[in-house]
């Protein structure tokens, strides 16, 4: 969906910077600033060390802190020679009311003196706007606060990029030019330019970034380069290479970007290898790197050919590798299966549909042989197929509301074969709702037998065994779930209760329902493909611990589950330690609304059908759910729900017994190019995005948290807030991300 962001886990701090509004007070340096025009007048953007350094040479007000409750509004400027701080008004003479560049010693992010910490109003002081510069030999501090992140960040790049380049200060602002940047710029101008006159026509430029950064709106790179030939008033609408640089640089730079690599490269234009395994292994918490890596990661993600022979990484090739999967927060070693899969199958989650042929509303919905390919597709491993007599001895399924379209029972279970194992290759259970005639069971049996072979599983359970068998011995596997008959040989049919689901349904849709089962007749061919999936009939825990095979599972309505999870949550947990639970939503979800599966997860439940069909945060919950493990559709419980000796309760309050705590810090940095909200025409092209935090889990662990709004900016927000959360089974839990529109209207 074009949607990216650059957020981090666990602590880590890079650091932001946006675009800077003037202060309303600041005076002109005595040399021509080098920063041109953004989108809006009053705005500076920073896109490189010489921005920094023109801006602090332009000046503005920052905050001196003293200790013992002291802070002074003073206007601060950098000399024109780049050679000491000044500031004023100051009782000193103007000469005292200065630091060379020199004397500093070390700059300082955030209240991390003495100063800071001894001042009585420091709480009220953001620790994201303050900074100290440390200098002379007795590395006294010059303690200073920003009127925002924003400008704190230019101050401390600037200071550190001059302290680092202090020997050579004076050819800084001619270098600039040459950065490896701008020669790649250059030759990617000259390439282009293929009169070779230097200059060229605004469409052919506005065609050349859209290459470089696909994501940019073309209006917006007009508006550009309007703006940078307004501000040196001319006529014409050809480009010159320094202009096209010009508008690249301010188009394409992520200020927060920007900054970070400045921070982690010592202050240099770009990374080396060092500088990058560095930053792989401290902030990005990679393992096991080594310098090769480092140097494979430049060669593919920098743009210029120079720094791909040179071994380094400049700011375009860095944001490109920002963005890219490879530094997805998701853990890579869950994109392959890295669970234990040799436990029993009661041990795991198992990703189950509901109404697997549906891919519109249960109530009318037509039956759709796609809702078998997409479910399949997305690794579900339990599918549902309801299954009732059709014409010329056909069986068909069918949505019973709408019984005009449907589809043969022969035609589903030849897709069902062919896409069982694409995204899986671990057991694929069938949930049969049987409604045919003795006759069409049979032909059933015939077609499935033919269809899937020696896939399905058919060995009868041992009475030795305690457990079911495990997803590892049951892998490439078909395990039919329905009614079974008694074992006795000389049965060939019989009458059996029917699902659970039916009964429901038939009880809330029916005026005269009586609390009768109904029976159905069931043959003895369709009994015997059932094995270890055997349905029955749930009555209370007591009786099911005493009298339940392994082999037999029970299903519960969303209403059923959710009354015993509240009544029962510590004996629902213990019961689904050897037996699988299904829970399917309420028949009063006619609207095809998923039930929270989080609520039975926390219980133990394997089986927890949703429909696919209807998005929304249910299903984000669902589907983030089982990324783990390499989407393989099983993710194995807690040990805690595992263990035979271990007892726990969903409901718990606070910290789990034997289970570690984790504080777990998410820092918002910032987003890109988020698209506009479906119906938000009422504002036109404008959104003003915020991200919430949810932490989904135990219902101890389970809160919300949300950024502040950034006013009107779709393209590259900057959020820059840290949050804080305690989570008591960080086993169970997860991270929703959710970016909305503020003052939606509609």
């Amino acid at each position: 969906d074009g949607e990216a962001g650059l957020l981090e886990a666990g602590g880590a701090t890079p650091r932001r910077s946006s675009i800077i509004k003037d202060p309303s007070n600041q005076k002109c340096g005595g040399r021509k600033k080098t920063v041109s025009f953004s989108s809006m007048p009053s705005e500076k953007k920073i896109s490189s060390a010489s921005d920094c350094i023109s801006f602090m040479q332009a000046g503005c007000e920052l905050k001196k802190v003293r200790p013992n409750s002291r802070i002074y509004n003073r206007f601060f400027t950098l000399d024109t020679d780049l050679q000491a701080l000044r500031w004023e008004p100051s009782k000193k003479d103007l000469e005292k009311a200065k630091l060379d560049i020199s004397a500093i010693k070390e700059i300082r992010l955030g209240k991390n003196t003495e100063t800071f910490r001894n001042n009585g109003l420091a709480d009220q002081i953001c620790e994201d706007s303050a900074f100290s510069i440390l200098h002379g030999e007795n590395y006294e501090s010059l303690d200073l606060v920003a009127n925002s992140a924003d400008v704190a960040n230019i101050w401390v790049s600037g200071l550190r990029y001059l302290v680092s380049r202090s020997k050579q200060p004076l050819d800084f602002m001619e270098d600039n030019q040459n950065t490896p940047r701008f020669m790649w710029l250059k030759t990617v101008f000259e390439a282009a330019d293929v009169d070779g006159n230097g200059i060229m026509l605004e469409d052919t430029c506005v065609e050349l970034i859209k290459q470089l950064n696909p994501t940019l709106k073309e209006s917006k790179i007009r508006l550009k380069f309007k703006e940078i030939q307004k501000s040196k008033e001319k006529l014409t609408t050809r480009v010159t290479e320094e202009e096209f640089c010009e508008a690249f640089c301010e188009l394409c730079t992520r200020p927060e970007v920007y900054f970070l690599l400045v921070q982690i490269s010592k202050n240099k234009e770009y990374l080396d290898a060092n500088d990058l395994m560095l930053f792989l292994e401290a902030e990005q918490g990679v393992t096991h790197i080594t310098e090769d890596m480092c140097l494979d990661i430049i060669r593919r993600y920098e743009l210029s050919e120079e720094g791909r022979q040179k071994g380094f990484l400049a700011i375009d090739g860095f944001t490109q590798y920002l963005l890219s999967p490879e530094c997805d927060i998701f853990d890579p070693e869950q994109k392959k299966v890295a669970q234990d899969m040799t436990q029993p199958l009661s041990h795991y989650y198992i990703n189950a549909s509901h109404n697997t042929y549906l891919i519109e509303d249960q109530f009318r919905g037509p039956a759709d042989i796609n809702g078998y390919v997409r479910a399949l597709k997305m690794g579900c491993r339990s599918i549902e197929l309801d299954v009732s007599d059709g014409s010329d001895n056909e069986p068909i399924l069918c949505n019973r509301n709408n019984v005009t379209t449907h589809l043969s029972f022969r035609s589903v279970i030849e897709v069902i074969n062919k896409f069982a194992f694409v995204a899986s290759e671990y057991p694929l259970i069938l949930c049969l709702g049987n409604h045919c005639s003795l006759p069409q069971q049979k032909v059933m049996v015939q077609q499935m037998k033919k269809v899937f072979g020696d896939k399905l599983y058919t060995e009868a359970p041992l009475p030795s065994e305690t457990y079911l068998p495990s997803p590892e011995k049951l892998k490439r596997m078909i395990i039919v779930k329905g009614k079974k008959l008694p074992s006795d040989p000389d049965i060939l049919e019989g009458e059996v209760t029917d699902e659970d689901e039916e009964a429901e349904m038939s009880r809330r849709l029916s005026v005269d329902y009586n609390g009768e089962q109904k029976q159905i007749l069931l043959c003895r061919e369709l009994s015997d493909l059932v094995s270890i999936c055997k349905s029955v009939q749930y009555r209370d825990f007591e009786l099911s611990m005493k009298n339940q095979n392994y082999w037999e599972m029970c299903s519960f309505s969303e209403t059923e589950a959710s009354r015993i999870a509240n009544e029962y949550p510590e004996d629902f947990v213990n019961y689904n330690k050897r037996f699988l639970s299904r829970i399917y939503p309420s028949a009063m979800r006619i609207d095809s609304s998923n039930l929270n599966p989080q609520d039975f997860w926390n219980c133990g439940c394997q089986i927890v059908a949703m429909n696919f069909q209807t998005p929304g945060p249910m299903m984000d919950l669902h589907t983030g759910w089982f990324l783990q493990n390499g989407g393989c559709g099983y993710v194995l419980r807690p040990s805690i729900m595992r263990d035979e000796v271990s007892y726990f309760s969903a409901n718990t309050k606070g910290i789990v017994p034997g289970v570690s705590p984790l504080a777990l810090h998410i820092k918002i940095i910032s987003g890109q190019n988020f698209p506009k909200p479906k119906g938000a025409c009422a504002k036109g092209d404008v959104i003003d995005p915020y991200v919430c935090i949810e932490i989904h889990g135990i219902p101890a662990d389970c809160s919300e948290q949300r950024t502040k709004t950034v006013q009107q900016n779709s393209d590259n927000p900057i959020f820059d807030e840290t949050f804080e959360f305690q989570v008591n089974l960080p086993e169970l839990a997860m991270i929703r991300f959710v970016v909305l529109d503020d003052d939606y209207i509609g």
